[in-house]
């Protein structure tokens, strides 16, 4: 089958969205299709479109059910469809929501977010990283990551803020990995840099360097306003690295209710007191790690890829 995988992020983009769109490519290779990867659609045949994003992604999606609409078309929510644009911009988003034979979301709770009578369609994919072995946690340190681009919907500067809380004796250190998506995430990254010497901004890093992080890190912390299902929490949990993430669905969709690792959106005092406690309480950390390996199963490269055989074989 010749399948059309929609994106709006560019080849040379490490957004999330191409990184996603990549792995399944990839998937679907191995179940032996042929996918073309496009972030617009030009009218061309294909057996199949599959769309990340209902509001990015709208034209394709429009289009394609135009022109072949009884081909199956496969539309996968992502967080500021659910979060934002479905708000903001219903019409265009409910459209793509309603022409899609399939819906894809990332996390348990995403189903939650779209009309009642359109969640029969909806299927969690939950998004594969591969195992990391080798840890050795920085001795020097309290090593704590956050990997993701400076905008806002990712509260990129929250930890830094929550750090100024922290007693001296603390051992913290935040390294941030991303891009700045202007100048102005820029300038407030490195303002807190110059006043703040827990913080380190690190600006982008490619893939390989993110394995390295991952081994010698001691907690992620996600501090999202918004997320579909973010990836940081597959590659974290697969290497072992136990997570502290702001208490919105898209993490709780991944971590679950019962985990013990969230704090109020927002609230850097809040996490300061997580943080501290990670640091100081080897029962709390080992909470968070066991916490993060009883999800483990939902994030294997293997099950992500049965998860499409099924849906697949569905159309």
């Amino acid at each position: 089958m010749r399948i059309l995988l929609i994106t709006p992020a560019l080849p040379q983009s490490r957004a999330g969205n191409r990184a996603t769109a990549t792995r399944w490519a990839n998937i679907l290779l191995a179940l032996g299709h042929h996918v073309d990867i496009a972030t617009q659609y030009d009218g061309s045949d294909a057996d199949m479109m599959i769309a990340l994003h209902a509001w990015r992604s709208a034209e394709a999606i429009q289009k394609f059910a135009y022109l072949y609409p009884q081909r199956p078309l496969i539309v996968a929510i992502t967080g500021t469809d659910a979060y934002r644009f479905i708000h903001r911009h219903p019409e265009t988003t409910l459209r793509s929501i309603h022409l899609a034979h399939h819906l894809v979301g990332l996390h348990e709770l995403i189903g939650n977010t779209i009309p009642i009578d359109q969640r029969h369609k909806m299927q969690v994919i939950y998004q594969s990283a591969e195992t990391i072995t080798d840890r050795a946690p920085c001795q020097q340190h309290f090593h704590i990551c956050v990997l993701g681009h400076l905008r806002d919907e990712k509260d990129p500067l929250r930890p830094a803020l929550a750090a100024r809380h922290l007693p001296q004796s603390s051992r913290i250190q935040i390294h941030h990995y991303g891009q700045a998506r202007s100048p102005e995430w820029a300038d407030k990254a490195n303002a807190e840099m110059a006043i703040n010497p827990r913080y380190i901004w690190h600006k982008e890093v490619d893939q390989g360097q993110i394995k390295a992080i991952y081994q010698r890190t001691h907690l992620l912390v996600l501090p999202s306003r918004m997320e579909g299902g973010a990836n940081v929490i597959s590659e974290a949990v697969m290497a072992g690295v136990p997570v502290i993430a702001s208490d919105i669905e898209g993490s709780v969709g991944l971590l679950g209710a019962d985990y013990c690792g969230y704090y109020p959106l927002e609230d850097e005092q809040a996490l300061a007191k997580q943080l501290s406690r990670a640091e100081t309480e080897p029962s709390y950390y080992q909470q968070l790690i066991r916490g993060c390996q009883n999800r483990r199963f939902l994030f294997l490269p293997e099950r992500e890829k049965n998860s499409w055989a099924r849906l697949l074989k569905q159309l």
